[in-house]
């Protein structure tokens, strides 16, 4: 989410990271859209070797929402940019 004062290096950098933010999740979704019904999912817990059997279809619709919010993020930071380099 871009920050009113942010430098253009940073805003750059931030755009970047949200690209390839946005390229994992797309994998993640696309893999987990592919998974055959009797598949199991599990969550890795943060920070931690420990990993939780989740639902499929909720994990699914979790990571829907966040590309979502990362491409919303994205686009809001790339309008960013053009709207200083209009000023």
């Amino acid at each position: 989410v871009p920050v009113p004062g942010v430098r253009k290096e940073e805003r750059s950098k931030l755009c970047v990271w949200c690209l390839q933010k946005i390229k994992e999740q797309k994998v993640v979704v696309d893999e987990l859209s592919n998974l055959k019904k009797n598949r199991k999912v599990y969550r890795q817990q943060p920070n931690s070797n420990i990993f939780f059997l989740v639902d499929r279809t909720e994990t699914l619709s979790q990571c829907k929402n966040t590309l979502d919010q990362l491409k919303k993020a994205h686009q809001e930071l790339e309008n960013s940019e053009k709207t200083k380099v209009k000023k």
